[in-house]
């Protein structure tokens, strides 16, 4: 009993960090993708949030590797929250779509049978 408060409150911090990270994520791809700099966005984002995550990370764990692996469940179970939320509703599919519509952009040079 002694331990399950700190492992609770290390689950929702680990939410709380995965929630900053890949709502992060999510925002930088919308920012990026409009942006005449799109790469100062996705590295500034990228040191920004890796540097939130693993100070969380640090603090949480407090040198007990049962908090951070229970850090590390919340910063899952965020991913898996934050990634449902911000699917768009074209593309509820998965990969099916991309792929589809990476197909069509591609088309194989046709061979000529040159002897």
């Amino acid at each position: 009993m002694n331990e399950t408060l700190p492992l609770i409150w290390s689950v929702l911090a680990g939410v709380l960090l995965g929630s900053i990270f890949f709502g992060g994520l999510w925002w930088t791809v919308r920012r990026g993708a409009v942006s005449p700099r799109p790469a100062w966005w996705f590295l500034g984002s990228a040191l920004l949030r890796m540097s939130i995550a693993l100070a969380g990370f640090y603090l949480v764990a407090d040198n007990r590797w049962q908090r951070l692996a229970a850090c590390l469940i919340g910063f899952i179970l965020a991913r898996l929250v934050v990634t449902r939320l911000t699917r768009s509703p074209a593309n509820t599919t998965g990969l099916t779509a991309v792929n589809k519509r990476a197909s069509s952009h591609f088309h194989p040079p046709a061979h000529s049978e040159n002897k």
